[in-house]
């Protein structure tokens, strides 16, 4: 049976086009037929021509329902977009990381070989990753309905003017402040977005919903932390006529004039993440962020010694 793994990378970086020549490469030569998008693919065949490596074209020849795994070679934004791309699908996604923090992304680039190896033998298991189901009301209609996997976020829509928001869970007020805007989010995105507004860092196995507001004018605005089976809602009031903007993973986008009401709960539909070895969280934090551990000596064993 034939085994086909989609390979997607931002081909308009170079450092991405090579590690995507390289990948297919790879693949076909042990055996598996690699899989591109097609505008992807023409940019490979343009940069490397005959030397390209035979690849079948997503959507042509191939299904989405005949892809084995996704190997993504980018930053976390890439891999973003490949969560989009199969989103519904059973396709479990492995990131090679091109960027810099790269929390999504299960190896470095130097470790291509190595990825490709991994899903040659499938070595991996499938970790999923809960996601966020987003409407947007606008009075009794139904505007929008999205989704994310990292956050999504309510935005000013004008630099110079905050929005005035008042913040609900369960179906009950908690609190109303102006702020340039509230982020809300999963566990996968409290290290993105949420971190830089001031979340809390939580462990991806944890089922919870975060709340961030972003530079709130409030002496209550604090990051909250809520059951999965929350219902968070963020309504912009119409007390004055500033206008927001919603965000979901950076990607997708919906306006937001006043009145507006953004609802998120979690996701039936999680995203399937490949891990190739069981790195601890705190692990990931510390290499991700260069965290300083200078003094540490570690759990105490049984004869009361540290391990060395």
């Amino acid at each position: 049976m034939t085994r086909r793994i989609l390979v997607l990378a931002h081909t308009g970086r170079h450092d991405a086009m090579a590690a995507a020549q390289e990948a297919c490469t790879l693949l076909h030569a042990a055996g598996l037929t690699p899989v591109m998008r097609a505008e992807e693919l023409q940019d490979i065949q343009a940069e490397y021509g005959t030397l390209t490596a035979p690849t079948d074209t997503l959507g042509a020849e191939v299904g989405l329902e005949d892809i084995e795994l996704g190997m993504v070679l980018g930053g976390d934004g890439t891999i973003l977009r490949a969560a989009e791309l199969v989103r519904g699908t059973d396709v479990p996604l492995l990131g090679v990381n091109l960027g810099h923090v790269g929390f999504l992304a299960e190896s470095e680039r130097a470790d291509l070989a190595e990825a490709v190896r991994w899903v040659v033998d499938r070595d991996y298991t499938v970790e999923e990753r809960m996601a966020i189901d987003v409407q947007v009301w606008r009075g009794d209609q139904l505007a929008a309905q999205t989704w994310a996997l990292n956050e999504a976020a309510i935005e000013k829509a004008n630099r110079e003017r905050m929005i005035e928001v008042v913040l609900e869970v369960d179906g009950r007020p908690v609190s109303s402040f102006g702020c340039d805007g509230v982020v809300l989010a999963t566990p996968t995105g409290s290290t993105a977005y949420a971190f830089s507004s001031g979340g809390p860092v939580v462990w991806p196995e944890v089922e919870a919903l975060l709340v961030a507001p972003i530079s709130a004018h409030a002496l209550f605005a604090k990051p909250l932390v809520v059951a999965p089976t929350s219902l968070l809602a963020v309504e912009l009031l119409t007390r004055t006529d500033a206008s927001g903007v919603l965000w979901c993973d950076g990607r997708r986008t919906v306006d937001l004039p006043p009145g507006a009401r953004v609802e998120a709960t979690r996701s039936d539909i999680p995203v399937r993440l490949a891990r190739t070895h069981q790195t601890p969280f705190s692990e990931r934090l510390v290499r991700k962020f260069a965290l300083p551990t200078q003094g540490w000596r570690g759990p105490i064993t049984h004869d009361g010694e540290h391990p060395q």
